[in-house]
């Protein structure tokens, strides 16, 4: 499925309708934030992983 440049047009100019020229940049930087947070916890996540992996392996060396 692809958008053309008509489509993104349109879907720009019903945001910008709905939500107003103040609220864009105060959505974005919520975006922003959300996915700053869902990164350092994705990389949390797999730094504990990697720690719980690397202790079992330890324990069954033993």
């Amino acid at each position: 499925m692809s958008f053309g440049i008509q489509e993104i047009t349109l879907i720009l100019i019903v945001v910008l309708l709905l939500f107003g020229g103040k609220r864009i940049p105060e959505l974005a930087r919520a975006c922003g934030k959300a996915a700053f947070e869902f990164k350092k916890a994705k990389e949390t996540i797999k730094k504990e992983t990697d720690e719980l992996k690397e202790t079992v392996k330890e324990e069954i060396e033993k």
